[in-house]
């Protein structure tokens, strides 16, 4: 059942793009490893994020400690403090989730 023009040669140029579009097993092996790498380069700001947090309610303890009197002023900056250093955490995880799972 092959038509004519299964049997009619194909440019090179032709057979160039049809390969193109073919992936092998060692190009998908490659593409994900590509993104194991880039998703774990990306959560390695999760671990920054995580040294802000800490450093964040350190400086709180500090600053309680040498004024107890602003307690509700320091813990109000703080709580903004690891707002903000959490968002920078999950923008990572983001990232991450979206190049493993998006591409």
């Amino acid at each position: 059942s092959l038509t004519a023009a299964a049997l009619v040669p194909q440019s090179p140029l032709a057979q160039v793009a049809l390969r193109g579009f073919q992936t092998s097993a060692v190009s998908r092996d490659i593409d994900t490893a590509a993104k194991f790498i880039g998703a774990g380069a990306a959560t390695v700001g999760v671990a920054g994020s995580g040294a802000g947090i800490g450093t964040v309610f350190g400086s709180l303890i500090i600053g309680y400690a040498r004024n107890p009197s602003l307690k509700q002023q320091l813990f109000s900056y703080a709580i903004l403090g690891f707002a903000l250093s959490e968002a920078m955490g999950l923008f990572c995880l983001m990232v991450a989730f979206l190049i493993l799972f998006a591409m």
